[in-house]
């Protein structure tokens, strides 16, 4: 660990706040001068986005977000954090001149970006990103959606965001998200934690939200990959994405997982209930990507 991120680790939490806030005021005073995104890792919960992310910036070409002794990944800017407004987004990126000062060093521009598993999921998301981004490059990590599903739910179960089992979550999901997207699409800066937290089986309904995107961005600006690919080999991986946003290779110092979430078993009845649900969507995905990730389908 670096001595500013263990100084940090040790630091109280009041002192956190303001070496935040003032990072933060700094970086809004210098917005003009900051570099927008030039790609987003956009999904799936559940689905390897923190590692990737994690993996890209190792790369010298890929820019941290600012300050970089924060370790985030993104600002949640485009659904929780929109009314802060762009020049809050703006600072949390690098400036131009840093970008210069590399690109005179490695003789190739460096990239900005962020990765932020709800923006392939937000209907909204798309839109207010294309208004600011339209030549923006995603990334996207599928992850077989029976078992993202059930990663999802212990995931909420450990945020104290949900008190029911599995089943019962599944049963209360259609009326815990009747009436959300509706509401979302009503009120620009309404954040719904059921469309976000509970939604364990819609979210691995992938294709329309892939179908979404397309409707803003050329096919050619979305790399679609599986969780499973990702983890068999992270730097061939790694090394697919690097290629995609026109980097130069980079060998990974390391390749942990991220946010690694030990559960038990599932109800193999459940399990059995969710893969034939999921078969035909799973099916209609891989006829659309042109592509098997080799789920049941």
């Amino acid at each position: 660990m670096g001595l500013v991120a263990g100084l940090k680790d040790r630091s109280p939490r009041a002192v956190k706040d303001v070496a935040n806030s003032v990072t933060r005021a700094y970086g809004m005073r210098t917005a003009e001068q900051r570099h927008l995104p030039d790609f987003m890792v956009i999904g799936t919960k559940r689905g390897g986005t923190t590692s990737l992310w994690n993996y890209l910036i190792q790369h010298p070409l890929v820019m941290p977000m600012f300050p970089a002794s924060r370790g985030l990944k993104s600002p949640w800017y485009f659904y929780v954090n929109y009314a802060k407004g762009d020049v809050w987004y703006r600072s949390h990126f690098a400036t131009e001149s840093e970008l210069d000062r590399i690109e005179q060093k490695w003789g190739t521009r460096p990239l900005t970006g962020e990765a932020c598993p709800y923006y392939l999921y937000d209907p909204r998301a798309v839109e207010r990103i294309h208004a600011r981004m339209p030549g923006l490059k995603a990334v996207v990590v599928l992850r077989d959606p029976v078992k993202r599903a059930y990663s999802h739910y212990w995931e909420a179960v450990g945020k104290g965001a949900e008190d029911l089992t599995f089943e019962e979550a599944l049963a209360a999901e259609p009326e815990r998200l009747r009436g959300e997207v509706e509401r979302m699409l009503a009120e620009p800066h309404y954040y719904s934690e059921p469309h976000d937290f509970n939604s364990y089986r819609d979210r691995g309904i992938y294709q329309p939200q892939l179908e979404r995107w397309c409707e803003y961005y050329p096919r050619e600006n979305l790399l679609i990959m599986s969780a499973e690919e990702l983890y068999a080999d992270e730097q061939a991986a790694l090394d697919r994405v690097c290629g995609f946003l026109r980097l130069p290779p980079h060998r990974m110092e390391g390749a942990e997982r991220h946010n690694y979430l030990p559960a038990p078993p599932m109800d193999p009845e459940t399990k059995v209930e969710l893969t034939e649900f999921y078969r035909p969507h799973n099916r209609d995905l891989f006829e659309w990507l042109g592509v098997d990730f080799g789920w049941p389908s």
